[in-house]
């Protein structure tokens, strides 16, 4: 086995030891109040094996998976880009409105709507990069700040300025419905539940994103400079420009989180639109281990378990039981992540020994 392959491996069982504990756990916690944990889990699986639920997963991590990209990409560059939540329900809004306004032939429709959520959530992020490149400020801070602004001024711009007429005592706030030309069909019906086709749009933004990240010199750059920005500015690459840069690509991806339900369910903006994607997409990014095939597996891993803690309540188990084992993988990710770091790290460190003490072995025998 060579060590290429062992560290791989390291690394490879940082997420699976994760979910193994995270369920060890939830047993327990099912144990402590009375249920059966094999009894819990064999529903949930049967539940969620249904192909009605296998195509409300998808439907699910779709956007988690979106998400995770739009964090990772900050994390390659050791940005935290907490403010994917805000980037992203304003861009959802502002898309909203701006495709309901105008009248388009259809590709071009769905297209001028993505670009639109693109522009803002980029925008959005933007102010972050601006702000830590020009006075210093933590894009932590900054971007704690600007998730609680976008979520005033979404919901002041939808109350005042872009919701449809009342219609008699119609209480919810929306904008105005997207024209079927800025709509996407499902691609099937699977079990009574339509599989959308923003997971097209999905799948190419993973390969773009991987494609960018490993394979340019700009994501050598990006990567070069998270890890040392002294070494990165010596090979050329301008620090501060990347900031700016990865920052706009971050917030122009999470602008794209909102864009599978957009297109295939709500085709409006409304109160009802989800929240916490942005934040689910940091746990879905740090478990996925910020590689585009990570990050899907790990997307799909939670949107399973949620959909399948549906049937829970209908048996009397505390459908809270699942906040548990999703928040215990996280924490074991995380320290798991760090374990493993350190193990690479050690042997990367071993391995550079061997390899001088071996020059020095040669040098001395052609010495002799």
């Amino acid at each position: 086995m060579s060590k290429r392959f062992r560290i791989r491996l390291l690394w490879l069982l940082v997420p699976v030891s994760a979910v193994v504990l995270a369920f060890g756990v939830s047993s327990l916690v099912l144990i402590a109040i009375g249920e059966n944990p094999i009894s819990a889990f064999r529903s949930m699986f049967r539940y969620g094996s249904q192909q009605n639920s296998l195509v409300s997963t998808v439907n699910r991590a779709v956007p988690l998976y979106v998400a995770g990209l739009a964090v990772a990409i900050g994390f390659k560059m050791n940005l935290f880009n907490i403010g994917v939540e805000g980037q992203y329900r304003l861009a959802a809004l502002l898309s909203a409105a701006a495709g309901a306004a105008v009248v388009l032939p259809a590709p071009l429709h769905v297209a001028f709507i993505m670009l639109v959520a693109m522009a803002v959530g980029a925008g959005w992020a933007g102010i972050a990069g601006v702000l830590k490149v020009k006075r210093g400020v933590h894009e932590v801070v900054s971007t704690i700040m600007l998730n609680s602004i976008a979520t005033g001024v979404t919901a002041y711009l939808l109350a005042n300025y872009l919701r449809k007429p009342r219609v008699g005592s119609e209480l919810l706030l929306a904008t105005h419905p997207i024209p079927a030309s800025g709509q996407l069909p499902p691609l099937a019906v699977i079990g009574g539940e339509e599989l959308r086709s923003f997971v097209l749009i999905a799948v190419a933004l993973g390969v773009l994103v991987y494609v960018l990240i490993w394979r340019t010199r700009f994501g050598y750059d990006l990567r070069a400079s998270g890890i040392n920005p002294d070494a990165a500015r010596a090979s050329g690459a301008d620090p501060n420009r990347m900031i700016l840069t990865t920052m706009l690509i971050s917030g122009a991806i999470a602008g794209l989180i909102g864009m599978g339900d957009l297109f295939g369910f709500f085709h409006a903006y409304t109160l009802d639109f989800p929240v916490g994607l942005g934040f689910d997409g940091i746990a879905v990014a740090l478990v996925g281990l910020n590689h585009p095939v990570g990050i899907a597996i790990a997307a799909m891993v939670f949107s399973w378990v949620d959909r399948a803690a549906q049937i829970l309540d209908l048996e009397g188990v505390p459908k809270e039981v699942i906040i548990i084992t999703k928040g215990v993988i996280i924490l074991s990710v995380v320290i798991a992540y760090e374990v493993v770091r350190r193990l690479v790290q050690a042997q990367e460190v071993k391995n550079a020994a061997e390899e001088t003490r071996r020059l020095e072995e040669r040098e001395e025998a052609v010495a002799a």
